[in-house]
């Protein structure tokens, strides 16, 4: 593998703001099983402004895979808005829900 192949697969956090009909539609729970399938650590917790906040720490190209399901959700989920942003590296046990 070059050394330009370990850098694009590197570990990073991302957070990621899910909007939307996103909360009371098992969001949460779907999106850390999800993670878990993945191999992703890190944490998913409902906002007071209806949102849903992932903290996602994975290599690249399975956080990819979690945004483009965080795009569509669960079945029962209509997500407006799938924002995500670059977090400085954070290592977690495993993925939880937060409350």
């Amino acid at each position: 593998m070059s050394n330009v192949e370990e850098f694009i697969i590197m570990r990073q956090t991302l957070v990621i703001k899910v909007a939307g009909k996103v909360q009371g539609v098992f969001f949460r729970q779907s999106c850390r099983e999800k993670a878990e399938a993945l191999g992703i650590t890190g944490t998913v917790q409902n906002q007071s402004d209806g949102s849903v906040l992932i903290t996602a720490t994975g290599k690249e190209p399975v956080l990819s895979e979690l945004i483009e399901w965080c795009k569509f959700g669960p079945p029962t989920a209509q997500v407006e808005e799938c924002a995500v942003f670059h977090a400085p590296i954070r290592d977690f046990e495993r993925f939880e829900i937060l409350r």
